[in-house]
């Protein structure tokens, strides 16, 4: 009898409720659409259940193990009706997207029929003898050759915007030399060959440009007016156009892409007979080369 009893109290102690959840457990853990989409719910559910299975092995009271079951069934059902939802979602979803995906196919093959209308049109017209695989390879090679050559156009005006901007930003002008940046009088120390602080900000955009395109070189051209010695003049224009290249080296600028030239009084801009004139011919000229670094000398 002691051992038929001690055997007795190994055996869990389980209710129909907990029968029943268990019962609703496994049904709920064959649905695949609680495995895919109430993973969450289902993980609560089946701790909860492990709670009631634990009260049971402990010989808890009916109670306490209905309660725990109880709870567990509630969550097994929420896990159930959470996954019916979801798949149900997941379905309109789908329809939705296959909907969505003949709507793009009609489309597509409306598309495809009317392309195919116009290459057939187009290879009556260009070429009869041609094949349709011939004309459609054909006519796509030309679309991509238009489309290239209009982003070439368009990067083209694209770059010269921005080359006519940034000369006018040097208040470069067009001459029969090309571009042609000048520095005045005011942008040296008064008879001095040193750039001012204004001369070097000039000095900063133009080392900007040409960093930006290095396949221009520039011409730096000092030139005087005629008050003074020609001897000093044609120093002092030497030392000016020299001046100007050291500062672009200063910024970066390769020397071989540097050339200088001092014209002293030679080529004057206006008459020498008045100090408005005579501050005009003061000046330092920069000849910008064309793409291909060339440059008009005189």
């Amino acid at each position: 009898m002691a051992a038929f009893a001690g055997a007795c109290s190994t055996v869990p102690k389980t209710t129909s409720l907990l029968d029943q959840t268990r019962s609703d457990y496994m049904a709920a853990q064959s649905n695949p659409n609680v495995a895919s989409y109430a993973q969450l719910e289902f993980k609560q559910a089946s701790d909860a259940l492990d709670q009631a299975n634990a009260a049971s092995n402990h010989h808890d009271s009916e109670e306490k193990i209905d309660k725990l079951a109880y709870l567990a069934k509630q969550k097994i059902a929420l896990a159930q009706e959470v996954a019916k939802q979801r798949a149900a979602e997941a379905s309109v979803a789908r329809s939705a997207k296959e909907r969505d995906q003949l709507r793009l196919d009609q489309r597509t093959s409306e598309a495809e029929q009317a392309k195919m209308e116009a290459e057939r049109a187009r290879m009556n017209a260009e070429q009869s003898r041609m094949t349709a695989e011939q004309s459609r390879l054909a006519a796509q090679q030309a679309q991509d050759q238009a489309a290239a050559s209009q982003r070439q156009t368009q990067e083209a005006q694209a770059r010269a915007a921005q080359l006519e901007a940034q000369l006018a930003d040097l208040a470069a002008k067009k001459t029969d030399r090309g571009m042609v940046i000048t520095l005045g009088d005011v942008l040296f120390a008064v008879d001095q060959a040193r750039l001012n602080a204004e001369g070097m900000r000039t000095a900063q955009k133009l080392a900007g440009f040409l960093q930006q395109y290095p396949q221009r070189t520039v011409l730096i051209e000092g030139y005087t007016d005629s008050t003074g010695s020609v001897q000093h003049n044609q120093e002092l224009s030497e030392r000016r156009a020299a001046s100007v290249r050291n500062a672009l080296l200063e910024l970066g600028v390769p020397s071989g892409r540097i050339s200088i030239a001092g014209y002293g009084p030679s080529y004057p801009v206006a008459p020498n007979d008045t100090a408005q004139n005579r501050q005009l011919n003061r000046r330092v000229e920069i000849v910008l080369s064309d793409e291909s670094g060339n440059i008009v000398k005189r």
